[in-house]
Formats: structure tokens, sequence, C-alpha cells
């Protein structure tokens, strides 16, 4: 059974998409047009050193992600019987399902990147080699309970999200107990957390203007690790801002039926690794 996935915020680099714009010029017309610059110039040169910036690296990405998946559908003739995104790679994958068309859906990432560049007051840090179950218990013992996890992205990586300052107390944290490697992540603001509520209800009301349509191939989402359904749309796509993202459950429940062929579309093998990781878990 084979699975499509695409990757979110952080996979972006300079030079992504180099090889699609050529080829698919309509579809970077049509966002040149809808962003306000050129998005082949902000990919391949970062001249004004933007990519990283939120508002503009998540519609860069999306993008990317779609052009990667033309190209890649032109050339293959067996598709893919599920597809799942992480985080901003949900919308590709909802795309790909034919959930709305490339053009609302920059229309949605690029209000969403906006509104998500706009939160501050906090950040974001992986930690890896700690199980999830005791990080939580040492994140509650040492009264740093306004840290949220915000991705758990494989046995081996969980992503926190916080207050900045409560973050550093947890980097000491695990540096004084000699637990796990603590990574400070380059986010503006505690994505996946109770504190993108506010900026959620302003992005729901935003999605309320849109009309959805059923997946034609079955979509997980980020927040349920199920399929989507077209009535939950607006519901799980504003959750997903203030929710974690269950990468590990998603992968563990596309395993158990049976799916074995993991293909990542887009800039980079994050995710591929993460899918590895949660494998090599799960059948031991």
């Amino acid at each position: 059974m084979k699975v499509t996935i695409f990757p979110g915020q952080g996979s972006q680099h300079k030079g992504m998409g180099g090889e699609y714009f050529d080829l698919y010029p309509e579809r970077v017309a049509i966002s040149d047009e809808l962003l306000g610059y050129s998005v082949k110039d902000k990919c391949l040169y970062d001249r004004e050193k933007q990519l990283s910036l939120t508002q503009y690296t998540q519609p860069l990405l999306y993008i990317v992600n779609s052009l990667s998946h033309l190209h890649h559908e032109s050339r293959h003739a067996t598709r893919a019987n599920y597809f799942v995104g992480h985080s901003l790679g949900e919308y590709n994958a909802l795309l790909a399902s034919d959930v709305f068309d490339f053009e609302v859906g920059l229309k949605i990432i690029k209000k969403r990147g906006e509104l998500m560049a706009g939160a501050s007051g906090g950040g974001m840090a992986a930690v890896i080699n700690i199980e999830v179950k005791k990080l939580q218990g040492m994140l509650i013992d040492s009264k740093l309970d306004s840290i949220d996890i915000a991705n758990f992205n494989s046995p081996q990586q969980t992503v926190i999200s916080g207050p900045s300052d409560d973050l550093k107390l947890a980097k000491q944290l695990f540096k004084d107990l000699g637990e796990g490697m603590f990574v400070d992540l380059p986010a503006s603001a505690p994505f996946h957390s109770r504190y993108m509520q506010d900026c959620a209800t302003e992005f729901s009301d935003y999605l309320m203007q849109f009309s959805f349509r059923d997946p034609k191939v079955p979509v997980l989402s980020n927040v349920t690790a199920q399929p989507h359904r077209k009535e939950h749309f607006v519901e799980l796509l504003t959750k997903q801002l203030y929710s974690p993202v269950r990468w590990t459950d998603t992968i563990i429940n596309l395993i158990r039926i049976k799916a074995n062929d993991f293909t990542e579309l887009g800039p980079g093998q994050v995710l591929s690794k993460l899918v590895r990781q949660i494998i090599s878990t799960e059948t031991l």
C-alpha cells in the first residue's frame, strides 16, 4: 500500500523547487500574482533573507510541495492509497486529494502564515532520545506545565512548545539530569500549543468562506491521526494550530493497515527519517 507524505515548515532551503518552476509556468504565475512577488526568485536566491520567515516559508513550501507532487504524478502511473502531511504539509495532502483547488489552498496558506507570523511570546525545541511519557513526567515534576507537546514526531523525537523563559529552564533541566538532547528550533512563536488559540479563532473565521470537497484519496488528520471527513475540515484545520501533530500515531495507523511504501515529496527527507524510526520501533 502506497502513502505519499508532504513535509512542513523546517524543510525549506534556498534552491528548493528549482527543478520544477520552468516545467509548470501556469501554477507559478498564479502564485506570483496572488502573493505579489516572484516565487522562483524567493526560493532560488533568497536575496532578502525571507525564506525562513513564516509568512513567506509557508506559501513557498506549499507551492514547492505541490509542484513536486505534480511532477511525481506525471511520471508514475500508480497512485497513492493515502496522503498525509506534517503540519503545513497536511494542506498539500488535502490538495493532492482534490479537497480544494491549488489557488484556494494558497490563499488559505497565505493567511495561515500571516497569522502565525504575527504570534510571539515563545518558541519550540526538539527533545531527542527521551521517551515521551518520561518527558511529560519530567516537565510536570519540574512545574513546567506551561510547556506543551507540539509534535509527536517519532519514539525518539518530540517537539515541545511554550514560553521562551520556560523552554530555557527545560533545557537546563535536561542538561542537569543528563537526559537526552535538547535542540532549539528556529520558530518565532510556540506553534501547535495552547498559545495559538487566539490566532486559531481568526483562522477559523477565514476558513468558513471556502467550500471543500470530499477527499478522493484518504487523508489522515494531524489532530486525530484518522481519515479526514469533509464536515470536520474547518474544525480540524483550526485545531491543528494549537494541537500537537500526531505524526507517530498517524504512521502507526497506516502501518497497521499494511502501508509499506512511503514516498516523501517536497524538499528534503526529514519525514522519511521519522517514518523509518517509527517503523523500526513498531516492528521490534
